[in-house]
C-alpha cells in the first residue's frame, strides 16, 4: 500500500517495455549508413536483448555515405528494386548477428515495416512478435507476416 502512495504521489514516468525497447531501438538507427533511412532493429527475449542491427553497406564495402546512393541515382522509389540497394536492412542485421537459439519466442522492435525480404527471415528466424513504426510504403512484409502467424504490434510515438 505504502508503494501505491508514492506512486501516486510523486508520479510514474517510467516507460512501459515498448517504449523502452523503442527509444534503444532509434539509437541503434542512428548507426546507420544509409543516405535514405536511418532504420534500426533490436530482438529482444525475456526483456533481454538477443540483438541489434542498422542498415548499411555489407562488412568491408563502401557505405552509401561515402559513395552515395545507387536508388538514389537511378531514381527508384521507396520499397521497390530491394535487389539495386547495397545495404543490408536493419532486421536482416539483427537476425544475421543474433543466436539462432535465442531467437526463437522473441520479439524484433523495428522502426518502420519491415520489407517482404525481412519479413520472410523474420518468419524463418523463429521470431514470434514484431513492434514496428508504420513508415514503408509497401505492404507486403506485413502480409506475409500475417500469413506466418507473427503477432504484429503497430507502435505510434508519443
Amino acid at each position: 500500500m505504502e508503494a501505491k502512495k508514492h506512486g501516486a504521489k510523486y508520479g510514474n514516468n517510467r516507460l512501459t517495455w515498448n517504449e523502452y525497447w523503442m527509444n534503444i531501438v532509434e539509437q541503434v538507427g542512428k548507426r546507420s549508413t544509409c543516405i535514405r533511412r536511418n532504420i534500426g532493429a533490436v530482438i529482444v527475449r525475456d526483456n533481454i536483448i538477443v540483438s541489434t542491427g542498422f542498415n548499411g553497406a555489407p562488412r568491408g564495402m563502401p557505405h552509401c555515405t561515402e559513395i552515395g546512393c545507387l536508388r538514389d541515382e537511378l531514381k527508384i522509389p521507396s520499397g521497390t528494386r530491394h535487389e539495386v540497394c547495397r545495404g543490408v536492412h536493419a532486421e536482416q542485421n539483427a537476425i544475421i548477428r543474433g543466436d539462432p537459439l535465442r531467437m526463437d519466442g522473441a520479439t524484433m522492435y523495428v522502426n518502420a515495416k519491415p520489407c517482404k525480404i525481412c519479413a520472410k527471415m523474420i518468419a524463418n528466424s523463429g521470431i514470434s512478435k514484431v513492434v514496428y513504426v508504420e513508415i514503408y510504403p509497401d505492404d507486403e512484409g506485413i502480409e506475409i507476416l500475417k500469413q506466418a502467424k507473427i503477432e504484429l504490434v503497430p507502435f505510434r510515438k508519443k
